[in-house]
Parts: C-alpha cells; structure tokens; sequence
C-alpha cells in the first residue's frame, strides 16, 4: 500500500483505520494523518502491544485494504 497515497485521501481513509482500531480517538487520527510510522505508534500506545505486532496489525490491514489503493511507483 503507498502511503503517500493514503496520507492525501487521509479524510476518506481515516474511517476505515477507525473501523479496525476503535481505541483510536480523533486526536490520535489527526495526529496519524496518513502516516504509517504515526500509526504504528499510536497502536502500540493504545493497545499495549508491541511495536512488532502493531506492524503485523498494519499488514493485515494493508492486505485488506490493498484494492482501495493503487501500488507504490517508484
């Protein structure tokens, strides 16, 4: 999934992140903004997780959603 994609259609992409994590609150996803290191931070502050299955969370996530997207282009 490009992120840099999801980061500019944030307002559009942000119910579907707040679907799969509803611990995230509108603070959290202002301040995730599309930025994928952003909510993996928020994840693992806000479901005690560790970094490494907030990153396995993201994937799954990526993997679900990757007809939403085109792929990254270099």
């Amino acid at each position: 999934m490009n992120w840099d994609i999801v980061a500019g259609n944030w307002k559009q992409f942000r119910g579907k992140v707040r679907a799969r994590w509803g611990k995230l609150t509108d603070d959290h996803l202002d301040v995730i903004a599309g930025k994928r290191t952003e909510l993996s931070g928020k994840l693992q502050e806000s479901y005690g997780i560790t970094r490494e299955e907030a990153e396995e969370q993201i994937k799954g996530f990526e993997a679900r959603n990757k007809d939403l997207f085109p792929p990254h282009t270099p």
